[in-house]
């Protein structure tokens, strides 16, 4: 793949140069970068990349739409949008959802001043891999001081049938003091085996006062390797509350982080995570505290099955001047095999004194007690431990605002179990 290339695939999309000049940059830093930092995560033989830019054909795995209702979404395979819904009411307050080129059309300035702001190209390879090569995604707008009580659903289908790089970029814009539920859905929809490769940002700007929930559930097949990166940038007094369930079938590397850059702003990372066979993922979770009584918690809880691996990275950072800040971490993994291997890391780095932290790590097998206690109860074995692991990773499940993707979750967790 070269330069131009990428530059014919701008000029397809009519994007504008300031976009097209930061994916030549960005190709011309790709080569003298290193991949990111996933401690105890060996992944650099991985095929996270195979440098083409491409969109994929119409696909047959379209999901039907008859039964949705009426909430803001939006629907994608591949990179084709095939669903975009707006209630009339919120068009008219100036909200924007729909896919990253069309809103370059609607919102240029917000876009040019947010995109790439929580994640800089040049921070490391994968990130400049994700510039240069992005083939699709979506943009979010709340103008300030919106509410909107209803979940907002951003679904997106990778084709198992194709080999087209999964490469989104999802870009979220909260306005001053508005507040939304917005639910995420990475999935492998059809019953293709195409190998395939994912590079995914999600950028999520909480301007001063936002309350942003984010939910997701990423359920990648098999034949996916990915790269998951979720940013959040918060404001002053901004909130975000991240609940995310990682259930892909393949091997994964993600980044959740979150910038506390104004004062009093807040977050709480909910991560559940759920590895089978011999597949390995390695999730890095970070809170950095920049301002003023700002407050950081991570959450983390895992089951392993069979021979996977799961590795869990808690980092928090609280910058010199940060007075007040508040960072808190849990990792907990639970194993269900002699042959699964694990890695909870709490890592705290604290640069000011006024301030306070703490961290809580463990690795274990399911408590016998527990077992016991319902087995007493007339339940058998497989029915127990599957009770104690719903129990264990419902602290997230519980966070996810739509009913029917709740369940869905817990579907899979029941499925993965009944394979052992």
């Amino acid at each position: 793949m070269t330069k131009e290339t990428i530059k014919l695939f701008s000029e397809m999309h009519a994007e504008p140069s300031w976009l097209s000049d930061l994916r030549q940059k960005a190709f011309d830093k790709i080569e003298s970068l290193e991949l990111p930092v996933i401690e105890r995560v060996k992944f650099h033989r991985w095929n996270l990349g195979d440098g083409t830019i491409t969109e994929s054909e119409p696909s047959a795995n379209v999901p039907d739409f008859t039964a949705l209702d009426n909430h803001l979404k939006l629907v994608q395979v591949g990179t084709q949008t095939v669903f975009e819904q707006i209630p009339l009411e919120l068009a008219e307050q100036g909200v924007v959802f729909t896919d990253f080129h069309s809103a370059l059309e609607e919102i240029p300035e917000l876009i040019e001043e947010s995109f790439m702001s929580s994640v800089k190209y040049d921070d490391d390879k994968l990130a400049a891999y994700h510039t240069a090569y992005f083939n699709s995604g979506a943009v979010l707008y709340i103008p300030d001081n919106v509410e909107i009580t209803e979940p907002i659903e951003g679904i997106f289908y990778q084709d198992s049938d194709s080999d087209v790089p999964f490469n989104k970029h999802i870009l979220i814009i909260a306005g001053k003091n508005s507040k939304i539920s917005y639910l995420e859905r990475l999935e492998s929809r059809g019953e293709g085996s195409a190998k395939a490769t994912a590079n995914i940002t999600v950028e999520v700007i909480a301007r001063s006062g936002a309350q942003v929930k984010f939910a997701a559930i990423d359920r990648l097949g098999e034949n996916v390797t990915a790269y998951i990166s979720r940013r959040g940038k918060l404001g002053n007094d901004a909130s975000i509350d991240w609940a995310i369930g990682v259930m892909n079938e393949g091997n994964v590397v993600a980044d959740f982080d979150s910038d506390l850059i104004g004062n009093g702003s807040h977050a709480d990372l909910k991560v559940v995570a759920l590895s089978s066979g011999r597949q390995v993922q390695g999730i890095d979770t970070r809170v950095t505290n920049y301002g003023c009584n700002s407050i950081g918690n991570i959450l983390q809880h895992g089951v392993i099955l069979e021979k996977a691996t799961l590795t869990f990275n808690g980092i928090g950072h609280i910058i010199k001047g940060a007075k007040g800040a508040d960072a808190q971490q849990e990792s907990r993994v639970l194993m269900l095999s002699d042959q699964a291997r694990s890695d909870a890391n709490p890592i705290l780095l604290i640069d000011e004194n006024d301030v306070t932290a703490g961290h809580a790590a463990s690795i274990g097998q399911v408590d016998p007690e527990d077992m016991y206690y319902l087995m007493s109860r007339g339940l058998d074995k497989a029915t127990a431990e599957r009770l104690v692991v719903r129990g264990f990773l419902g602290s997230v499940i519980v966070e996810i605002p739509v009913k029917e993707v709740r369940d869905e979750m817990i579907a899979t967790i029941e499925e993965k179990l009944s394979k052992r």
